[in-house]
């Protein structure tokens, strides 16, 4: 008897962090060539990686409920992960990205993000800023209303958060948009507006507040990154935000790649599964 022909690649766990603690040391001004920064986007006329994410490790960056935190063993089965899923509609089709937030290392700004989704501040709004090989950005709520376009990117401010520059920006990092020091010295957040990172942009360290980071999805950003955009690198097609939710999810992640489709399937821990579904992984 012959099995199917599909095959599922081995899952990976997400149990260390490619996410340097400590104290970043200050870094050069970008210089003019360079992208520009990811601050709130001017109106029209106005003046002026690391490898793919798809299967990355996440952060420790909580720690074992109960039991000897210095078994790993222990700590894969009890480690909790706060994950935010972001539905996007995109030409045509829904896609998914899935990021993990560190209210650990960003207390104030993971804070404020939950309270954005659970209070419906990102249904309907659309990416409004897509640089290739730099970023893509969301956020903003004046991108739900198409005529006031030439606006875009300008929203959220009327609120702002204290800046939290604990970790790095990396492939796939998701951090807080600002305003440039030139009227906000003090390195602020945006209340609403944040970003993608597309590369390893230490030039962004301690000086934009990191919260998050993909774990699932990195290639949905990377296609809209390279999507057409006008003069103001807004995408030219509307690709807009569903949802987002944010949920806990106790003990390892596991993301299947199905061959021959290109698309992941999500599964429980292998902790939770049963011998008969272990033994059907392993067959097929």
């Amino acid at each position: 008897m012959k099995f199917p022909s599909r095959l599922l690649a081995a899952a990976a766990l997400l149990l260390s962090s490619p996410i340097a603690f400590g104290q970043i040391p200050g870094v050069a001004d970008v210089t003019a060539g360079q992208a520009a920064q990811p601050e709130e986007t001017r109106p029209a006329g106005a003046g002026g990686t690391a490898g793919t994410m798809d299967s990355t490790t996440s952060t420790k960056a909580h720690a074992p409920s109960k039991g000897n935190a210095n078994d790993p063993a222990n700590w894969e089965r009890t480690a909790v992960h706060k994950l935010a899923v972001l539905d996007i509609r995109f030409a045509g089709r829904t896609e998914s990205v899935i990021f993990e937030l560190f209210p650990n290392s960003a207390p104030l700004t993971v804070a404020n993000f939950i309270s954005n989704c659970e209070s419906g501040t990102y249904k309907g709004i659309a990416f409004h800023r897509a640089i290739d090989h730099y970023l893509v950005q969301t956020g903003d709520p004046l991108t739900t209303d198409d005529s006031k376009r030439n606006l875009w990117g300008t929203g959220g401010g009327d609120k702002t958060i204290p800046g939290e520059f604990k970790l790095p920006h990396q492939n796939g990092s998701v951090a807080m948009a600002r305003r440039d020091d030139s009227v906000n010295p003090q390195r602020r957040s945006n209340g609403s507006q944040f970003y993608f990172t597309l590369g390893n942009l230490s030039t962004l360290d301690h000086t934009y507040t990191v919260f998050g980071q993909v774990i699932s999805g990195l290639d949905v950003l990377q296609d809209i990154a390279k999507t057409p955009v006008d003069s103001n690198d807004c995408p030219l097609q509307r690709i807009e935000v569903n949802s987002i939710t944010v949920a806990d999810h106790k003990g390892p992640l596991v993301v299947l790649h199905q061959a021959g489709m290109g698309r992941k399937r999500y599964t429980v821990p292998s902790s939770s599964k049963g011998p008969f579904t272990r033994f059907l992984e392993r067959i097929w």
